[in-house]
């Protein structure tokens, strides 16, 4: 679920109007932001009330609106962050690290390697390997643990999947 902060400032930002003063205070700061952003003087001061009630933007005294950048990196240290990928712990740039010995594990890693080949397609064992090697150097045993674990099925050198999930 998103923050009521993090989907205030979505709103906002959202907007074309406001994203365009909080644009021009960060691009141009101290400049006339009707001038930069060619809205009206009603419409800005409109777009800068919500900036401000958002804590996107400032007014100081002495110099007038500032953007206040910091407040992404406030929303950020509060934001809940993302479940890890189960499959960050063995895959590196989209590469196996390498292959789970616990069976569990593996048989997770080995439902997601399955998902590169079609169901209903058959591949000659050559474009099995070429697949595999995507993955890991051994592609030897990844294809005899995807057979042995029932997500590919072999038949004449010729393999389609038959298990995992869709």
């Amino acid at each position: 679920m998103i923050d009521k902060r993090i989907s205030r400032v979505l709103g906002l930002l959202g907007q074309d109007d406001t994203l365009r003063v909080l644009a021009g205070l960060v691009l141009r700061p101290g400049e006339p932001l009707d001038k930069v952003t060619g809205l009206g003087p009603e419409t800005v001061a409109r777009a800068l009330d919500r900036l401000s009630r958002g804590g996107l933007a400032v007014r100081d005294e002495e110099t007038g609106w500032r953007a206040r950048p910091e407040a992404f990196r406030e929303l950020l240290r509060t934001a809940p962050s993302a479940p890890a990928d189960p499959m960050d712990a063995f895959l590196v740039d989209g590469r196996l690290v390498s292959i789970p010995v616990k069976r569990a594990k593996r048989l997770m890693v080995l439902d997601y390697i399955a998902r590169v080949f079609e169901i209903g397609v058959r591949y000659p064992e050559k474009e099995v390997d070429v697949a595999l090697r995507a993955f890991h150097d051994d592609h030897a045993a990844l294809r005899r643990y995807l057979v042995d674990e029932g997500f590919l099925t072999r038949e004449a050198n010729v393999y389609w999947r038959s298990g995992g999930t869709v």
